[in-house]
């Protein structure tokens, strides 16, 4: 099959095509430094001929409310029209496990607002819910710090490897379309606080870490379980530990 992977070149992205490449596809690597701009449209219709599944792992280069809103609501309604044109059998988007309980941040609005255009196009489709990868650890603490102190929610989260996320794209990626979504999450669950403490650890960042009843998760109040996968998501096999380690 000929796949279009829209954000090709980041981080999941670039992980995907390698993924796809390896079982024989014909991968098409999309971004703005390729010459294909969902958010203005430029050379969607070229890129999507022939194209039998396009894969969308872009992200907002601004995280400002009103920006991220805009992107995400262009950049997709430009993808699933182009796709409606060219004649795509499956379209499929990386999304966040508790994006529809995570309303109270700009972020996962525009998000949630990407997950209903895709389910209101009549494409057929396919969306992967992630948890928090472990590569973002210290983004997150960087988020929530005042002065030297991490202020975390008190909250549990159950994060993955971006490799196990590119993983169950590719994965889904070359089946049938689910018409739904399906979840991938790592194979522990931490308290916020201690999912940040390994990772800062491991960087030998001194900031000191607490649990604060008034911070938030990207402007999100957060309950308990709010962040963690439901029964029936796929359980990825790396652990935080064993990434840790290989990264020293």
């Amino acid at each position: 099959m000929k796949v279009v992977v829209i954000g090709g070149t980041g981080l999941i992205g670039s992980k995907v095509v390698a993924g796809l490449g390896e079982h024989g596809h014909e991968v098409v690597a999309a971004a703005p430094s390729t010459g294909v701009n969902t958010l203005t449209g430029e050379g969607l219709a070229d890129v999507l001929k022939g194209a039998s599944v396009v894969v969308d792992v872009s992200n907002s280069p601004s995280f400002e409310d009103q920006a991220v809103m805009d992107f995400f609501r262009a950049s997709t309604t430009n993808l699933l029209k182009a796709e409606t044109e060219a004649g795509v059998a499956h379209h499929l988007a990386l999304s966040v496990v508790g994006t529809e309980r995570l309303q109270g941040s700009g972020y996962f609005r525009a998000k949630q607002v990407q997950e209903d255009l895709i389910k209101a196009s009549g494409n057929p489709y396919s969306i992967v819910h992630a948890t928090q990868f472990f590569e973002f650890a210290k983004g997150l603490a960087d988020g929530v710090t005042q002065g030297d102190t991490v202020h975390l929610p008190d909250a549990r989260i159950q994060p993955i490897v971006s490799d196990d996320v590119a993983a169950a794209v590719v994965r889904t990626a070359v089946g049938d379309p689910v018409g739904g979504v399906v979840e991938v999450a790592g194979p522990e669950a931490f308290q916020l606080e201690e999912f940040i403490r390994m990772g800062l650890t491991a960087q030998d960042d001194p900031r000191k870490i607490v649990t604060d009843p008034q911070a938030t998760y990207w402007g999100a109040e957060l309950e308990e379980n709010t962040l963690l996968p439901g029964p029936d998501a796929h359980i990825a096999g790396t652990r935080f530990d064993d990434w840790l380690t290989r990264q020293r």
